[in-house]
């Protein structure tokens, strides 16, 4: 049996022999020469050197994680501000009564039409609804009283109205009491020509206008008609006024003057007082404000282009809950920051905007509160999409994806929005699966 020979580099306990020349230099520069490498290949394998497109050559071992699919969807950009809720900014009523302040409301009343806003001299100031302000008395001209003393007898019965007198003159219909329309000739005019003078003032004497029409709407809608609601203030209406002073414990003089109403487009909110019981009415003694609530948002000038008119919003209410809200007006000037905000304020100026809550339900009970605004800024649709998590960084710069096989591909980035980005790419197709970075 041969024996095999077992060399050793060295006798136990003697010096160790010096290795060939030459060849330990040469093992340790190639090792470190083979991590070199390897590094380089994971490098280039996670960021994608070697060009813009796709790495269709060199393709690294798939690796653990998860992959999602490239999804064409419409992609919308949300912007979030801070609001205001509340029942908007409030301005002065124009009370025009001149007198001492007697009674005032509690502030957050509502008043309707008909309801007293405040007491001047212990007379109310009435809230009736119109556009028109009140700018002068209305009431029965000189030249139409006479015939409002021949049209009633008794107070409260008519022989003769106005309106029906117009009516008979228009139509040329004879007069029920036998007597000749007032149209007719002869000196029978009597009770007619007196009615048809208590309707017409004769020579133009009635009080006529647009402001009379506005008035009998409102006092018609109080419930006080029998007259005919036009533009001429005849007999029968201070008939009707007579009534409705009654019922306010007014002196029935059947003549409005002008500081006994104001007006307004609907129902108010009352304000805060300007002045204290006993003080005399000036023309700012009450603000207020539109019962409905709404957001205010101050708005960046610079960046108020989603503020239009008609926009839709979503309003973020402190309980967590959210309500739909559209843009009602924007302001026209803008407010530069105050000064004196503090080191490094660089506010921008802003604008307001005003936003109105239709489904006032929604809002609970909150009367004021600060709430979040989000409106939608850009959108782009129809894109291909895939979750920002899914970008990576290549050295040559921008971005790329790594396919479900370990390839990776150049995109370019368009909108980034709710987590979701937009990407585009001769190599990238609606369908194909990337990788999630781990």
């Amino acid at each position: 049996m041969a024996e095999t020979a077992v060399q050793t580099d060295h006798e136990p306990g003697a010096a160790p022999a010096p290795p060939p020349r030459g060849r330990r230099g040469r093992r340790t520069v190639l090792v470190a020469s083979a991590l070199v490498v390897v590094a380089a290949v994971a490098v280039v394998g996670a960021l994608g050197l070697g060009g813009g497109g796709s790495q269709e050559g060199s393709s690294a071992p798939p690796r653990s994680g998860s992959t999602v699919p490239v999804t064409r969807t419409t992609l919308t950009e949300r912007t979030t501000v801070d609001g205001q809720l509340g029942y908007g900014t409030e301005i002065p009523l124009p009370v025009k009564a001149t007198g001492t302040v007697t009674w005032l409301p509690a502030e957050g009343t509502t008043v309707k039409r008909g309801g007293t806003l405040l007491r001047v001299d212990d007379r109310p100031v009435v809230l009736l609804y119109g556009t028109l302000p009140m700018y002068r008395e209305l009431g029965l001209t000189a030249g139409t009283q006479q015939g409002t003393r021949q049209e009633t007898g008794a107070e409260g019965d008519t022989q003769k109205s106005g309106d029906q007198g117009r009516a008979d003159e228009r139509s040329g219909a004879p007069d029920p009491s036998g007597s000749p329309t007032p149209g007719g000739a002869g000196a029978g005019a009597g009770a007619g020509a007196g009615g048809a003078g208590a309707g017409t003032g004769g020579a133009g004497g009635t009080l006529r206008g647009m402001d009379v029409l506005q008035f009998e709407s409102n006092l018609a809608a109080l419930g006080y008609t029998g007259f005919t609601v036009d533009e001429e203030y005849t007999g029968l209406t201070a008939r009707a006024v007579r009534r409705w002073q009654k019922s306010l414990g007014l002196p029935q003089t059947g003549t409005v003057g002008v500081g006994d109403v104001v007006y307004s487009a609907g129902k108010v909110r009352i304000g805060h007082a300007n002045v204290r019981l006993g003080s005399p009415a000036t023309d700012d003694v009450l603000t207020y404000t539109g019962t409905s609530r709404k957001v205010v948002v101050n708005a960046s000038a610079a960046e108020d282009s989603w503020a239009v008119r008609g926009a839709a919003v979503t309003i973020g209410l402190p309980d967590g809950k959210s309500v739909k809200g559209e843009v009602a007006s924007v302001g026209k000037s803008a407010t530069a920051p105050e000064e004196g905000g503090g080191e490094g304020d660089s506010a921008a100026p802003t604008v307001p905007v005003t936003i109105t809550v239709k489904d006032q339900k929604s809002v609970g009970r909150l009367e004021s509160a600060p709430v979040t605004v989000e409106y939608v800024g850009r959108e782009r649709a129809d894109v291909l999409t895939v979750p920002v998590a899914a970008l990576v960084a290549l050295a040559e710069g921008g971005h790329g994806l790594e396919t479900a096989d370990g390839r990776f591909v150049a995109v370019k980035t368009g909108l980034f929005a709710d987590g979701r980005v937009e990407v585009s790419g001769s190599a990238v197709r609606e369908g194909m699966n990337v990788r999630i970075p781990e």
